[in-house]
């Protein structure tokens, strides 16, 4: 992990800022799942195709979401696993402030547990995995 002074630091803080828009948090929720177009991802947040592609332009730029045309049609899916796990960690905080046992913590519910191995917390990655 960087010193308190990397410039990743700064970096970080525009991530966040970028991940801190509703519609750009459930689209990537949603992308989990895998590819999708424009306007399939419109029906699933409940936005319009014009709004959903605007969010997706800032989520291409950062470099957050790729692109696959076939035709005329642009599909979107995730780059890597990074920003999914970080919204992860962000709704399960949410849990935490909402109810008294968090959704993630309860006994047998496994709906939020597949990307964290299962205990719904991330775990650390070794130095060498890094």
């Amino acid at each position: 992990m960087g010193d308190v002074d990397d410039e990743y630091v700064v970096l970080a803080a525009e991530v966040f800022s970028l991940l801190s828009d509703t519609t750009r948090i459930r689209l990537i929720l949603t992308l989990r799942a895998g590819e999708m177009s424009v306007g399939d991802l419109a029906e699933r947040v409940g936005k319009s195709p014009t709004a959903v592609s605007q969010h997706l332009a800032k989520l291409r730029w950062a470099k957050v979401v790729q692109t696959r045309q076939d035709g005329t049609r642009v599909f979107y899916s995730l780059i890597d696993e990074h920003a999914a796990l970080l919204v992860d960690q962000a709704v399960f905080q949410a849990e935490h402030a909402v109810d008294a046992i968090p959704r993630h913590h309860r006994a047998g519910d496994q709906s939020r547990s597949d990307s964290t191995g299962g205990s719904g917390h991330a775990s650390r990655d070794s130095e060498s995995d890094r």
